[in-house]
């Protein structure tokens, strides 16, 4: 395939899905996207530090061959004007596996959301954004060292399908005729008017792929997030599409919560996965109290939303916070914060929600040794107390480095 501005590094080849299997060769050519404000800063520091671990690993064997892509305002100057390039689109469906840096959003009117758009293009239907305490970030919990979790939240459906109605546009008046006529719903005049589509299709898969999830990292539950007791046939039907999978595709590998104490008395048959389900704002709650009762998180769209920063906050923040959409046989991994345009180009800001998702990306493609590296490196820097200004803030005796220098120290631990 060609490429107008895209350039594919000749000396490297494509990673490939073939029988439903993920082929990656030793020079796999992976797609890069900057990202927008602290995009390049944060971006030339975990290109460093992957590819540092990649060749301490590996010896020389493997070898990452990066391709830059273009989306947001990058792309803007290069495509004249336009922030979402079917061109970009088209090189990440080649390339099979891709990491992008932050994109500009802008809130209450302009462009609709880049990763929204990102996620629904290419059907990228599971934001997967794993949660786990480092030694030594400050956290506000007791014993952050309890959170463990991973989300799996559908990407593709909910409120964020972008089905909506602004307040007094004609396709707003004529939803509402209907509605008020037809259907006999009741609700204040001028309302703005969204749909909540939530299907059998999108629940069962992103349920799917968390289960299999658990089975393959032996995670100990899959918990159903949902809202089912006040929207019953949206959240509620995902809840009930969930236990179908788990109980119909994976009877051999799980056992649900109801089953655990009318069967089992309670106690956990071996190598089994135990299924459950809560209700939205009850784990909230759950997730701060009681976080080691959770594993793996499988939930809808705005729910998954909320639920993966509020437990990134256990944490250290979501500038720690790494994540991925992923596909049946695409994967683009992400930066999980914003843009932070006041310190573009300062050189200052923590690079970890990039870096970890360059882990992620790692482990993907089933490089672990390298990921294994750098989550070594990280804890090594950390009990340095050699941090970015916003982890220095909050540490006694902390030495406050830069973006680069961050990556540096990171950089030191893995070449000793």
């Amino acid at each position: 395939m060609s490429y107008q501005h895209i350039r594919l590094p000749p000396d490297g080849e494509k990673v490939a899905v073939k029988n439903g299997k993920l082929r990656v060769p030793d020079q796999p050519i992976l797609g890069f996207v900057e990202g927008d404000g602290i995009g390049a800063d944060i971006t030339a520091a975990a290109l460093r530090v992957w590819d540092a671990a990649v060749a301490k690993a590996y010896r020389g064997k493997r070898k990452v061959r990066w391709c830059e892509l273009y989306m947001g305002e990058k792309a803007a100057g290069i495509y004249q004007g336009d922030y979402f390039p079917a061109e970009t689109i088209a090189a990440i469906k080649d390339l099979t596996v891709a990491i992008k840096g932050p994109l500009t959003t802008p809130v209450g009117g302009g462009f609709r959301s880049l990763n929204v758009s990102l996620r629904q293009e290419m059907d990228l239907y599971a934001c997967v954004r794993p949660v786990r305490y480092f030694e030594g970030v400050p956290s506000p919990l007791r014993r952050p060292e309890e959170v463990d979790v991973v989300i799996f939240r559908e990407n593709t459906e909910d409120v964020y399908a972008g089905i909506e109605y602004p307040s007094g546009g004609d396709d707003n008046k004529k939803l509402a005729k209907f509605l008020r006529e037809e259907m006999r719903a009741e609700f204040f005049d001028d309302a703005g008017l969204g749909i909540k589509p939530i299907s059998p299709f999108g629940s069962k898969r992103l349920v799917r792929k968390a289960i299999e999830y658990a089975l393959e990292r032996e995670r100990a539950s899959v918990t159903l997030v949902h809202k089912g007791n006040i929207m019953k046939y949206t959240e509620g039907a995902f809840r009930n599409w969930g236990y179908e999978v788990a109980t119909q595709e994976f009877r051999d590998h799980v056992v649900t919560e109801d089953e655990l104490w009318n069967e089992h008395d309670g106690s956990m048959p071996a190598g089994k996965i135990l299924i459950k389900d809560r209700i939205a704002d009850i784990m909230f709650q759950l997730l701060l109290l009681r976080p080691a009762e959770f594993d793996v998180i499988a939930t809808s769209n705005l729910n998954g939303d909320y639920l993966s920063d509020a437990a990134a906050a256990e944490v250290g923040g979501i500038g720690i916070a790494p994540g991925a959409n992923i596909s049946d046989d695409i994967a683009v991994f992400e930066a999980t914060h914003g843009t932070a345009p006041k310190y573009a180009n300062q050189n200052k800001v923590n690079p970890s929600s990039l870096l970890f998702s360059g882990v992620m990306m790692l482990e993907y493609i089933n490089w672990r040794e390298a990921a294994q590296l750098i989550d070594d490196a990280f804890v090594k820097v950390l009990a340095d107390k050699t941090v970015t200004y916003d982890f220095a803030r909050l540490m006694d005796d902390a030495t406050t480095v830069s973006t680069s220098g961050f990556a540096d120290a990171l950089i030191g631990k893995i070449n000793p």
